[in-house]
């Protein structure tokens, strides 16, 4: 339905010249560690939020980091950004959108945190299982159908973090430096896209500084950009204890603070905004301007309407006041039909990265015996991940999977094959200790093991190899966990943890043909074996049902369509941060210390747009795997690709053909780049996808539609985007390095 701005603002105006200064101030932060404050007297409900993106975290006393622990808050689990992404599937993406939604609004909520877009420029960063790709154009197509998904609920999404927010070490201290071309083309599309074609109703900082100034109270981000050039009017939140200056918090688009501490009234925005507004230090109408902007998100999430009471007597104005909306969304939360959306999900997220000798599938009927190794096998990934855990109704394993897949005619023994040192934790939840630049939940080095775990090891091993020897078919089910992926700690290489290479070139000398999976929610380095292994999966946080998926892709009930959304480097070192030298950033300049405040370092992104792909294919780095990789059980030809022009729009199509003996799904991928590639311009960029099933010999004729923008670049001189004449080639492939047809087309 669409808003009666007029009306809405001037109901907006009246219920605001009702409210005092001290309660004014009082709804402009946290009074919870997930609610904002609310206003009694008038009917003024709080904000309730909870994090996500992969389901409805679970509930904490509102001023204590200790879960409350009753049976009420298990939720569904979801796919993570990661896995979402790699389905290439913006239909998929909106249904993942929708189950979020629908289970924060069952759960009492107005806003999931989520979902969290950030480039995903540094494989080290603890955090990128919660992002969605290293890709401006693929995070945006993505995020705007999460973002609609979740919003159909009565209940906002929160994009997040805007901006930069690339790392996690030192990530409340490290001040982001890079060039405008840069900032627009890469780090800012996502979220553009988020605010104007999703309408995000809300949106959260983020912990690091841009340009000097920390995000959350960022002039020139929350103000500047958000809202005097993209005209936003909807909802800001400060990341969680982001903020450091109750001016700069006050006199940004800022208008929710909220923190991990229980000293609500001393928040900035709280008792210390009141006094300088008080003292004539700051004007009130900032204040004024951040109420406007939560009365309208609860009016758009549909929690309060606002009306007008009886005038007291003759003379007397009527009084605004807010009231509950009586057939607001109930949502729902936990039930069968959303673990059929998170299974549907599951099954298009498994990337086969690699497949010889058309190892996989393993057919049931012909499997006898399955050796399964490796701790991924039989560990779950719900509870861990920093504010992504959340309590899942439950969550089939990879082990359970395949033992349900395989069912009674198949023998399915499982060792754990390498040792993983258990976490010991008290019962405070790690947020309250999370505001420390040297926290981390990272484990120790691998040589860091006592001599009885160094036992434990050599058992497990060779425990491993001696089954392995046993078995005809064996599968290795490795790669990271939430201790390695997960907030507050960036990973210390891409090396996989546990002894993990040793293990798997062991069980590869007695068992050429094992296959592997990789559990993963960023690049590891896979040379020390890739190229023995005949078979590859790569998996990244799945969800409740991502155990059942990657079985049934396994044994080729489904056919594997993932495939990778960002590229998989060969090492650290050949990645461009590695190669500039920017991370995790230089000490401060001496002019840097004197403008900044809480401010430890800077990183400097001088790889400029040379993020992922963009920087393998034109510097000519060898990868693993490159972006947009995934191999399926079916084999697709394309063919008869046509590029026409007509008033400034290009239109291109291909037709595709499973030439393959089984239904399958392909992620078509259109690139666009100049034919003579210029020094400054990456060799192609991604500019649309379709992803489309084919049944045996069925062809289909796929269209896509470009503008000038597309073939544009952004001139931080002008100030503006632009599109050189000249000649520019669009190429359609399986992957960015798998091109079936290309064509070139005039500008």
């Amino acid at each position: 339905m669409r808003e009666n701005k007029k009306e809405m603002n001037a109901a907006i105006e009246a219920l605001l010249s009702e409210l005092t200064l001290s309660e004014k101030c009082r709804m402009i932060h946290g009074v919870g560690f997930f609610v904002s404050g609310d206003v009694p007297r008038l009917g003024i409900p709080g904000i309730v939020s909870s994090d996500g993106p992969c389901g409805v975290r679970n509930d904490f006393y509102p001023d204590r980091w200790y879960v409350i622990g009753t049976t009420a808050d298990y939720v569904s689990y979801l796919p993570s950004n990661s896995a979402i992404a790699a389905s290439w599937n913006t239909e998929l993406a909106h249904d993942c959108g929708m189950v979020l939604g629908r289970e924060a609004r069952g759960r009492g909520k107005d806003v999931i945190l989520a979902p969290g877009i950030n480039i995903k420029r540094n494989p080290l960063c603890g955090r990128n299982f919660e992002y969605l790709s290293e890709d401006p154009y693929l995070v945006s197509e993505m995020a705007v159908q999460i973002i609609e998904g979740i919003q159909e609920n009565d209940v906002a999404a929160c994009v997040k973090h805007f901006v930069c927010n690339n790392q996690e070490l030192d990530r409340y201290s490290v001040n982001a430096e890079l060039d405008e071309r840069t900032f627009r083309e890469i780090y800012l599309p996502g979220f553009e896209a988020a605010i104007k074609r999703a309408k995000s109703l809300s949106i959260m900082g983020s912990y690091n500084l841009f340009r000097g100034e920390h995000g959350s109270e960022s002039r020139s981000l929350l103000t500047d950009i958000l809202r005097k050039e993209w005209k936003y009017d909807g909802l800001v939140f400060s990341d969680w204890a982001a903020n450091h200056d109750t001016r700069d918090a006050a006199e940004s688009g800022l208008d929710v603070e909220m923190g991990i501490s229980a000293d609500f009234e001393n928040y900035y925005l709280a008792k210390p905004l009141e006094k300088a507004v008080e003292a004539g230090e700051i004007d009130e109408e900032c204040i004024n301007e951040k109420v406007r902007n939560i009365l309208r998100f609860l009016i758009r999430v549909r929690k309060i309407v606002i009306e007008y009471t009886k005038a007291a007597g003759r003379g007397k104005k009527a009084k605004a006041v807010a009231v509950p909306v009586s057939d607001r969304d109930p949502g729902y939360y936990g039930g069968l039909v959303m673990h059929e959306y998170a299974l549907k999900a599951a099954r298009e997220t498994v990337i086969l990265l690699k497949n010889e000798k058309k190892r996989l599938p393993l057919k049931p009927s012909t499997t006898r015996r399955i050796l399964v190794i490796g701790d991924n096998a039989n560990r779950v990934h719900a509870n861990g991940g920093g504010s992504a855990e959340i309590k899942a109704l439950y969550e089939v394993s990879p082990l359970l999977g395949l033992a349900r897949e395989y069912g009674g005619n198949t023998e399915v023994h499982y060792t754990p094959g390498y040792y993983v040192p258990k976490k010991i934790r008290d019962g405070a939840n790690w947020q309250e200790f999370s505001v420390m630049d040297t926290f981390s939940t990272a484990p120790a080095d691998d040589k860091g093991y006592s001599a009885n775990e160094k036992k434990e090891k050599k058992r497990l091993k060779d425990e491993a190899v001696r089954l392995a020897k046993e078995y005809d078919d064996v599968i290795f089910i490795g790669g990271l966990d939430h201790d390695l992926d997960v907030e507050g700690a960036d990973r210390k290489s891409m090396k996989l943890p546990y002894g993990q290479d040793e293990v798997l070139n062991a069980v590869l000398d007695v068992n050429p043909d094992t296959i592997v999976v990789m559990v993963a929610g960023s690049p590891v380095d896979m040379r020390a074996w890739k190229d023995r292994a005949k078979a590859i999966l790569w998996m990244s946080y799945n969800g409740m049902e991502g155990g059942t998926a990657l079985a049934e892709i396994i044994s080729g009930t489904v056919c594997p369509s993932g495939k990778l959304a960002e590229s998989m480097p060969g090492c650290y070192e050949d990645t461009p941060v590695a190669h500039f030298g920017e991370y995790p950033g230089r000490k401060l300049t001496a002019a840097e210390k004197k403008r900044m405040k809480a401010c430890n370092r800077t990183g400097e992104y001088k790889e400029g747009v040379f993020v992922g792909y963009r920087y393998y294919e034109k510097f000519k780095v060898p990868v693993q795997f490159p972006f947009g990789h995934g191999l399926s059980y079916a084999e697709f030809k394309y063919s008869d690709m046509t590029v026409k022009k007509n008033a400034g729009v290009i239109t291109v199509s291909v037709k595709v053909k499973n030439t393959g003996i089984v239904t399958a799904k392909e992620a078509v991928q259109l690139y666009v780049g100049e034919k003579k590639v210029s020094k400054e311009n990456p060799v192609k960029e991604l500019k649309g996808f379709v992803k489309t099933e084919l049944k045996p010999g069925q062809s289909k004729v796929l269209r896509f539609r470009l503008t000038e923008k597309e073939l544009s670049h952004f001139d931080a001189k002008e100030g503006a985007w632009k599109a050189d004449s000249g000649a520019y080639l669009i190429s359609i492939g399986s992957s960015s390095a798998d091109i079936r047809c290309s064509r070139s087309v005039k500008l």
